[in-house]
């Protein structure tokens, strides 16, 4: 009963900061655009798996288009094109196909949009945008985290429990992913890529 109020609690207060954080979004042609491709992208690299030892799967840099387009472009996009990610992955990839009808709630809608808010902060200097990969990174990794213990505690190992198991499962997995999608991000020559985004803006107004 616990698990299940601290999972409720945190989902509630994650959808209102996140509809907080969607006012004012602009949905336009090239909007549309730009968060087709990045959702394609997410869900093509999220479908490119590395097996470990905990019996989890690493992804491929999934996170990273959501991540530039929050931090080159506009966060509200992409919370937006993350919750098109989650609905299109329980059909489109291997492995997200919800096991209860909550986990797609709890774990599909929080765990692809919550990239978005790597942008919250802003993207004009590398601390404010560390911040934001911080941010993401932590909201992701108790999305899954959650799930974990709500809807997979069935799939603990021997003597772990439910908390044990997703920690070490969740953890295995998302710690690695995290580190190395926000190490690309940072490596980027963001202020460059910045400045080619506005004047291909520029040019197409």
């Amino acid at each position: 009963m616990t698990n299940t109020v601290i999972t409720i609690v945190f989902t509630i207060l994650y959808y209102a900061a996140a509809i907080s954080c969607m006012r004012g979004v602009r949905l336009h042609t090239r909007n549309f655009c730009i968060c087709g491709l990045m959702i394609a992208m997410t869900l093509l690299l999220e479908s490119i798996r590395i097996p470990i030892p905990t019996g989890a799967t690493i992804p491929l840099c999934s996170p990273l288009p959501l991540l530039l387009l929050a931090v080159l472009i506009d966060p509200r996009l992409a919370i937006l094109s993350g919750w098109v990610c989650g609905i299109l992955a329980a059909v489109l990839v291997p492995g997200w196909q919800p096991v209860h009808w909550g986990q797609f709630f709890v774990e599909h809608m929080v765990c692809f949009s919550c990239l978005g808010f790597a942008g919250i902060f802003g993207n004009s200097c590398r601390r404010r945008i560390l911040c934001g990969l911080l941010l993401a990174s932590f909201l992701k990794i108790i999305g899954h985290l959650l799930s974990g213990v709500l809807f997979f505690s069935q799939n603990a190992w021997d003597g772990w429990g439910a908390w044990g198991y997703s920690l070490g499962y969740n953890l295995s997995q998302n710690v690695p992913l995290c580190v190395l999608s926000g190490a690309v991000v940072l490596a980027l020559p963001l202020k460059n890529l910045k400045k080619a985004i506005e004047r291909n803006h520029t040019a197409c107004v």
